[in-house]
């Protein structure tokens, strides 16, 4: 498998997966961050995401911070690493220190440049769709800031399709390229991109880069940690709460990568890995040793059969493919 794949429309080439730092802070510590953030760029990981508001178990901003002294600690490193943030989560207690409105995106992205200390943020990621807010103004910020050098690019997250085009067509009147790519929930168990936010990041050219590709763990062995009493990722939050909703299929699924003597964390990511959308999974290691699992991936090939058999473990909405037709007879 290619460990390279093109950022949309971009021209750029980034590593198959994506290094995400959610747990940096709290869950995981600096020492293993760095660890981690080193063994990727190793294996050809250039891209990096974060969001100004990681590590609030520690504070908003810590995530940004240790990666900023991460990438200080060698001067070739800027230069081999692509930098995603994210603007729109609340900041502060301030009714304007959340959102959209081009005081916050300006103000956000100045306070990401000092805590990563860079000069240009490669990727400024909308963290989620605000409808408080026309998307004129929030092309007028993201503009400035472009011009100005700090932001290279800009992308969106947690949108829907009809938001991706939206966006797309005010960016278009201002003469703006607009989103170059979006970062969604997608994994075996949420199959719901596939209906309308997958076509329409294909329509515009946008790369789709996905978060929670094993579900917060429920896809990475949950039922076999949880008897063995170290699923402590997948004992709580999003997997836990799905679990009761899903046990037969997990269990059906914990069987199968058994029997191909695969880890189940493994097969999750190559079964993204396999898409025809050309997903980049974004992995979300605690350990230098879960990067390296997910690693093992990118040279898992599943069989057809495998594949079919996940299909129906895990079928898709309705009759399968894209909006409308997966729910028309």
């Amino acid at each position: 498998m290619d460990r390279q794949v093109p950022l949309g429309r971009t021209g750029l080439q980034v590593g198959r997966l994506v290094v995400g730092t959610v747990n940096f802070g709290g869950r995981t510590g600096e020492p293993e961050a760095r660890r981690i953030l080193d063994t990727a760029l190793a294996h050809d990981l250039n891209l990096i995401d974060t969001a100004n508001m990681y590590g609030w178990r520690v504070h908003r901003g810590y995530t940004e911070e240790l990666i900023g002294r991460w990438l200080a600690g060698s001067p070739r490193r800027r230069d081999d690493v692509f930098i995603a943030t994210k603007v729109g989560e609340q900041m502060g207690e301030g009714p304007n220190e959340r959102g959209l409105s081009a005081h916050h995106i300006i103000r956000s992205c100045e306070a990401s440049l000092r805590r990563l200390g860079t000069d240009t943020i490669d990727l400024y990621q909308m963290h989620r769709y605000d409808p408080g807010v026309q998307w004129d103004v929030v092309w007028q910020a993201m503009g400035q800031l472009i011009s100005q050098g700090k932001v290279r690019h800009v992308g969106s997250s947690n949108f829907a399709g009809w938001n991706i085009a939206a966006a797309q067509h005010a960016a278009q009147q201002r003469g703006l390229v607009g989103l170059v790519s979006e970062q969604c929930i997608y994994n075996l168990l949420t199959r719901g991109p596939e209906l309308e936010i997958m076509p329409a990041a294909h329509a515009y050219g946008l790369a789709v880069m996905t978060w929670a590709p094993l579900h917060g763990g429920l896809l990475s062995g949950a039922m076999r940690k949880a008897r063995e009493g170290t699923g402590a990722k997948s004992a709580q939050g999003r997997a836990a709460a799905a679990l009761a909703a899903n046990r037969p299929a997990v269990e059906r699924y914990e069987r199968l990568c058994a029997d191909l003597g695969r880890d189940p964390a493994e097969v999750g990511l190559a079964w993204l890995l396999s898409r025809p959308d050309g997903v980049i999974p974004v992995v979300g290691p605690r350990t230098v040793g879960q990067l390296e699992s997910a690693l093992r991936a990118l040279d898992t090939r599943l069989p057809a059969e495998t594949l079919d058999e996940l299909e129906k473990i895990f079928p898709p909405i309705g009759h399968g493919g894209t909006a409308p037709r997966a729910w028309i007879d």
